[in-house]
């Protein structure tokens, strides 16, 4: 579970992000944050994973206290969250399996463990005949899913994507959008920011708002609510 109470971040420059943010997210849901460029959702989600630290409040993930967290617990935390970029982030000069292998090498599983899962991984987003190629030779679908591979490769209580369709066009956006959902029904709790208003008002979910560092909107089964 996720719950944040009155939570502040203003930036070294001033630059206030969060205006008193209070959420609850509980286990296994499918979370859509939405909001204008700026609008704090970027922040929110750095704060979840402990890339930024809240300037007060209460963050608590997972049954931890972010805000009194020790730096040298910070990878602890991040074992039980996954993370999905737009811009895959994926190691160039990495072949697919080793960039999955790579994320459970830090975390030192067993050379064992590491092979059936990378293999179960990549089965499950259909790139298990592409193992042995390097991200250059995939199109940009198949690089989102080989970084979807790569997030969930530890069993992680939750998956963040970053607007994971943003680089995309429909049709591979759509399919991403259906290996998150069987992702989000094995259990996983799924947070994702997105611009995309086909996505949000076509697979409904709940919906939290963000304007102004501030939430401004939280529906169970909403809809986006902005221009595309």
């Amino acid at each position: 579970m996720i719950e944040m109470q009155d939570v502040q971040k203003t930036y070294p420059n001033g630059v206030s992000a969060l205006n008193g943010v209070s959420i609850t997210i509980e286990d296994g849901e499918f979370v859509y944050l939405v909001g204008q460029s700026g609008a704090g959702k970027s922040t929110f989600i750095k704060l979840i994973f402990r890339e930024e630290v809240a300037t007060s409040g209460k963050i608590e993930v997972n049954g931890k206290d972010l805000l009194n967290m020790k730096w040298r617990e910070v990878p602890l935390l991040r074992r039980d969250i996954g993370v999905v970029y737009q811009d895959f982030k994926l190691l160039p000069k990495l072949s697919v399996y080793e960039n999955v292998a790579f994320a459970l090498e830090v975390v030192e599983e067993s050379p064992r463990h590491i092979r059936k899962r990378v293999m179960e991984v990549l089965d499950q987003v259909g790139l298990k005949n592409k193992a042995r190629f390097i991200p250059d030779e995939l199109s940009g679908g198949e690089q989102q899913r080989v970084a979807i591979a790569r997030a969930i490769a530890n069993y992680p209580k939750l998956l963040i994507a970053d607007e994971p369709t943003g680089n995309l066009d429909p049709d591979t956006s759509w399919g991403i959008m259906k290996i998150l959902e069987e992702i989000n029904a094995s259990g996983t709790t799924i947070i994702m920011a997105t611009h995309s208003k086909d996505i949000v008002n076509t697979i409904k979910r709940r919906v939290i708002a963000i304007e102004g560092g501030l939430i401004v909107r939280d529906q169970h089964r909403g809809e986006y609510g902005y221009e595309a």
